[in-house]
């Protein structure tokens, strides 16, 4: 395709961007944003996960021409809908609306749309033909049209209470200031009468000047119940395009609040810190009944002193990192800021810091007598939830507002005297631990070549010696006596465990020429079967075993490769896969809990084993209750199932015993993750609850309790919406409506709790490490999410829950994200050592904790992916037994496959199986533990009955049909996998020095470090795909007759209407039925979080009586929101 040329605007352009899901799961709302940018436009950038009232109350302030989306996930129809008619409610008709969301907008979908007013949804056919910048063209022309330049009469006509007339007035200082000369002049006029204080900001770029606004605002709205406050933000425009990215409020969560207006202003001039119009904006602002204004400057260079003319008490942002002491003489604003932020204070050298920038202050402001404390200097940590830091800094902002302007804000904002102190998920001193494990790693294999070669000088001497012993040779005795003497010095330096595992060479291949092999696990004895017979009678192994009689090569595949089930567990972690348990994966989610308890039973029907992986709603996700919003409405039950409280649970995993050996439960939930969490085990105490009750006849008996609660309460008792689907006995919804400890003795109940606990199998995602790098459905602050992982855990350990995997530590999101294999691989396994340093440093044994972690890969079909699993297990298991001093349980890296989501294609969607089929094939022969074939129409839609049947037959077919598969160990003796092993094992560990040279895993998340590799993959695969370098069957080359567009869906699943009435039934009956209760359990919830107790403990019984988004709102209140970043 030819380069297009940028469009060139004639006006200012001003765009909102955002994403009303994942940010991260395709790297699309960033690149459009930059070419919309690098166009000439001004972009107010809002990332992930946002509200339609979000979006359109931020165009209003901003006065934008337009609104660009990226909705997928179903409920786009009404997430569009609701937009357009809240701009019109709101007054804003004008602004446009452009949104995109990859194929699962259907054709006929975007027709609606346009009908109903929506001005373009953009669809991939349209990417194809019109190239990126040609849409973006599109976009911008048709947004390109003049803002401010009519204005609704004078000023007693207009109303300056309303955001939408402050931000016309804005525009109108901004783009047209000679046309309205008089109204303005009569506005600064005005403005000169007003008391409205101005606190100005400005400081060094990068120094986090927009979290501390942030943070200043939330404890602002706290402390004044009736006082509003307006934000101006400036950031510079770009000086070759004229575009500029308006990037503040993305950081900003307190700002959703009535009683907040933000304006963000772009210089549109070259190294100035201000725009010139924003006098006339304050102006407005002052005259606009708003009771505090701050005014946020760009950071540029050291910024400058400009701030001072505009504000009344200014406040200067900057780190510890500033350089050596004598740089602060340069800074200016040293010299004439009211008040000193050190933000980022955990950094190194913090507290030097700010013995020097007290000295600096005292020397300009020649303050030789005043106390250190009495320095209006402070240490903050903006990022960091109540940081005390910033609560100081607030109360000195405060009073010294009103020394100076007599304003009516006196705060009574509580304050300590402790200082900002970094609560260290990883301490500074254990920051190099990834190197340290590749050191241990690379130590290892050094030991393993030194012992291979002592064990092969060895074996040549043995042979020499049994040759001369079997030789006529003349004096060999003499001979044999010096190479035993040889042979005899050379042996002190082989390893006594090597010599162990030469002698015993031979016996351990006999084992697997026997009929049976006997092993154990968990104190059990099993028997397997070592060959299978096929149709042509061939006994076939079903472990391999190698040939060598050489000891040295002996050896040293001992100690790197080793028999499945033997360290360091490269080809599996059990000697034989259990019989009966293949790793086929049930996945399901849609609808309420019903439609897809029947999907689970209609795909396990008469399999061994229940292994039910659950995929969950964008609401849920979210750790959103359903409600009637449209933009929650929509995506009630789409492209995923709706659970908002225990019922839900107990419907969507009725008839599974949750007890039982055979039933594993995978939920793919990360924010919320502790809540679904909740749920479940709550979900699983009940069933066996109810097997008790029918053991011991209690039925009648429990059955006029909960008809008796139920009566009293004026409410029908909770059921399952239709017809039980075949295979599902009913266990489960006994109890629906109430739970074990009401209508069984608190000991029975008690003795039925532990014991559950101790046999539940399955895993929650949780990994909040993954999320924030790359997918992105975080809700919590980073800090606080992890302790809740900790505290998970902890219950975890004290409750003898040994067969649930508190994390699956997933690197699925990070490939889905774009990732190449090796990437993928050294991010996951990074944050896997991360958990583990973190437990560590909470005092958990490894021992113990170690079992309870999981690993989740994506399974591409590039050449490393033959081997992700075994490198994995190869480096966890070298890193847990010779730097943690694990047991051999913790050692055994357990990882979850899921096939490639990237490379199914909207195009030729039949080819997908294909390549799906491959994929399966790489995981399987790698022994992965369990196996998630994607269907191949989830490229379009959410696949259907027919496309999951045919993804699970592509694994039944691989493990029942396919005779090579008959063998456990088939990649082992081959070069290329041997070759790919080293070369990814060796690459992993680099990637963990480069990790470590950036902070660690946390470190070189500040610096958006994982992301940045992320998306530059992205970028190179996407560009290959496009060029055609990289050949894709159906996509961009093997075309069909008529150019392989992108594929319809045959059959679209959506919620219906009544599932989505249920669902917000079933939330309301709850609140309605357990108000006192609910009030009771979340102040405990929260009192432990602020306590420091285990949250986790007080959840489990939270999650009996509150739904999913009163346990979110309440826990954002104690342990703070996701802050989001670009």
């Amino acid at each position: 395709m030819k380069n297009i040329d940028p469009y060139k605007p004639i006006n200012k352009v001003r765009i909102v961007t955002a994403a009303s899901l994942f940010d991260g799961h395709d790297a699309a709302i960033n690149i459009m944003r930059r070419i919309i940018q690098s166009t000439g436009v001004e972009v107010i950038h809002l990332g992930h996960d946002r509200s339609v009232e979000e979006v359109v109350d931020c165009a209003i302030q901003e006065d934008a021409q337009a609104i660009a989306m990226t909705s997928y996930q179903g409920g786009h129809i009404e997430y569009f809908k609701y937009m357009f008619d809240l701009l019109k409610e709101k007054g804003a008709p004008h602004i446009k609306i452009f949104g995109g969301g990859g194929g699962t907008i259907l054709p006929e979908e975007i027709k609606e749309l346009h009908e109903y007013g929506i001005t373009r949804i953009y669809h991939p056919d349209d990417g194809r033909s019109m190239g990126l910048q040609g849409m973006i063209n599109d976009l911008v022309q048709k947004s390109d049209f003049p803002v401010g330049d009519k204005l609704n009469g004078g000023l007693e006509k207009l109303d300056l209470s309303s955001p939408h007339t402050i931000a016309r007035v804005i525009s109108a200082a901004e783009n047209f200031p000679d046309e309205h000369q008089d109204l303005l002049q009569t506005i600064r006029d005005k403005a000169k009468n007003g008391k409205t204080p101005v606190l100005g900001i400005t400081g060094t770029g990068g120094s986090g000047k927009s979290s501390s606004v942030d943070e200043l605002v939330r404890r602002f709205l706290l402390d004044f119940e009736d006082k509003k406050l307006a934000i101006v933000s400036v950031d510079p425009s770009k000086r070759k395009t004229g575009g500029a990215l308006l990037g503040d409020r993305i950081r900003m969560n307190s700002i959703r609040n009535n009683r907040v207006y933000m304006r963000s202003l772009a210089t549109r001039q070259s190294n100035l810190a201000l725009s010139k119009h924003v006098d006339d904006a304050l102006s407005i602002l002052k005259v606009s009944g708003f009771d505090l204004i701050i005014l946020e400057t760009s950071g540029i260079g050291q910024s400058d002193t400009e701030i001072l003319d505009h504000s009344d008490v200014s406040l200067y942002v900057m780190t510890p990192e500033y350089g050596a002491a004598t740089q602060l003489e340069k800074i200016d604003m040293l010299d004439f800021a009211d008040i000193i932020a050190l933000n980022k204070f955990d950094k190194r050298g913090a507290l030097d810091a700010l013995r020097d920038v007290k000295k600096q202050y005292k020397r300009n402001h020649q303050l030789w007598d005043v106390n250190d404390d009495d320095i209006p200097v402070f240490g903050t940590i903006a990022s960091q939830f109540n940081d005390p830091g910033t609560n100081s800094l607030y109360k000195k902002i405060m009073d010294e507002l009103v020394q100076k302007t007599g304003a009516d804000l006196k705060s009574t904002y509580s304050i300590s005297k402790e200082m900002s102190e970094k609560i260290f998920i990883i301490p500074p001193k254990r920051t190099r631990y990834l190197s340290e494990i590749a050191e241990n790693n690379r130590a290892y294999d050094k030991w393993v070549n030194e012992q291979a070669a002592v064990a092969e000088k060895l074996y040549g001497y043995h042979k020499s010696i049994v040759s001369l012993k079997e030789s006529n040779l003349e004096g060999k005795e003499n001979l044999i006596e010096g190479l035993t003497k040889a042979y005899n010095q050379a042996a002190l330096d082989l390893d006594p465990h090597n010599k162990q595992v030469i002698d015993g060479w031979a016996d351990k291949m006999a084992l697997y020429s026997a009929p049976e092999y006997v092993f154990k696990v968990r104190d059990k004895e099993i028997k397997i079967k070592t060959h299978s017979e096929s149709l042509s009678h061939s006994q076939i192994p079903k472990v391999s075993t190698p040939k060598f009689s050489s000891w040295g090569d002996m050896l040293k595949w001992s100690l790197q490769e080793g028999l499945p089930g033997e360290f360091p567990y490269t080809a599996g972690i059990y000697p034989f896969k259990r019989i009966g348990e293949d790793p086929t994966r049930m996945f399901a989610g849609e609808g309420g809990p019903e439609r897809t308890n029947r999907r689970f039973h209609y795909l396990s029907l008469g399999m061994p084993a229940a292994r039910l992986s659950t995929a969950f709603d964008s609401v849920t996700l979210y750790g959103n209750d359903p409600g009637h919003r449209p933009d929650i409405y929509g995506k009630i039950g789409n492209s995923g199932v709706s659970i908002c409280c225990l019922d839900d649970a107990k419907k969507l995993y009725s008839g599974f015993d949750l007890s039982n050996p055979t039933t594993s439960v995978s939920m793919t939930i990360n924010g919320p993750a502790p809540m679904l969490l909740g749920f479940f085990m709550n979900a699983a105490i009940d069933q066996q609850c109810e097997i008790y009750i029918k053991e011991n006849g209690l039925e009648k008996e429990v059955k006029q309790k909960i008809e008796a609660k139920y009566k009293a309460l004026g409410m029908p008792v909770p059921t399952y919406q239709g017809d039980l689907p075949e295979g599902n006995n009913g266990l489960g919804l006994m109890l629906l409506g109430v739970t074990g400890d009401e209508v069984l003795p608190f000991d029975v109940y008690q003795t039925i709790k532990a014991k559950t606990l101790s046999q539940v199998r399955g895993t929650v995602q949780a990994d909040i490490l993954k999320e924030d790098q790359a997918q992105n459905t975080c809700i919590f602050s980073t800090e606080f999410a992890l302790r809740l992982m900790g505290d998970v855990q902890q219950y975890f350990i004290n409750q003898n829950i040994r067969n649930f995997y508190s994390v699956s530590i997933s690197g699925y999101h990070i490939a889905e994200a774009g990732a190449n294999p090796i990437t993928q691989l050294a991010f996951t396994l990074a944050n896997g050592f991360t958990y583990v340093e973190y437990y560590l440093g909470r005092g958990m044994d490894i021992d113990k904790f170690g079992p309870n972690l999981s690993f989740f890969f994506s399974n591409g079909i590039d050449p490393e992916y033959a081997v992700i699993g075994r490198v994995a297990r190869r480096i966890w298991a070298k890193a847990l037994k010779n730097k943690y001093g694990a047991n051999p349980r913790a050692q055994m890296l357990k990882y979850h496959i899921q096939t490639s989501g990237r490379s199914l294609h909207a195009q030729e969607i039949d080819f997908n199986d294909i390549r799906t089929t491959l994929q399966a094939l790489y995981a399987i022969y790698d022994n992965c533990n369990s196996l998630h074939t994607n269907a191949y129409d989830e490229a379009i839609t959410t696949p259907t009955e027919e496309s999951v049947r045919r993804a699970v037959a592509i694994q039944l077919i691989i493990n029942k049909e396919l005779g090579l598969a008959k063998n456990e160990n088939p990649l082992q003796g081959s070069f290329i996998i041997e070759d790919l092993t080293n070369l990814v094992e060796e690459a992993v560990l680099l990637e963990f020095d480069r990790i470590t040279e950036r902070g660690g895993v946390l470190g070189s998340m500040e610096t958006m470090y994982q992301r940045g590799k992320i998306q530059d993959e992205s970028l190179y695969y996407e560009t290959l795909k496009h060029n055609g370098e990289f050949p894709i069957i159906g996509v961009n080359t093997y075309l069909s007759s008529k150019g392989s567009p992108t594929v319809l869906p045959k059959e679209v699943i959506r919620a219906t209407e009544e599932e989505k009435q249920v669902q917000i039934k079933t939330v309301e009956s709850l609140i309605s039925r357990n108000k006192e209760i609910v009030e009771e359990q979340l102040k405990q919830l929260q009192e432990a979080a602020i306590n420091n107790e285990n949250i986790f403990e007080k959840l489990m019984e939270a999650c009996k009586y509150c739904s999913l988004g009163s346990i979110t709102n309440a826990l954002f209140e104690v342990g703070g929101q996701y802050r989001r970043n670009m």
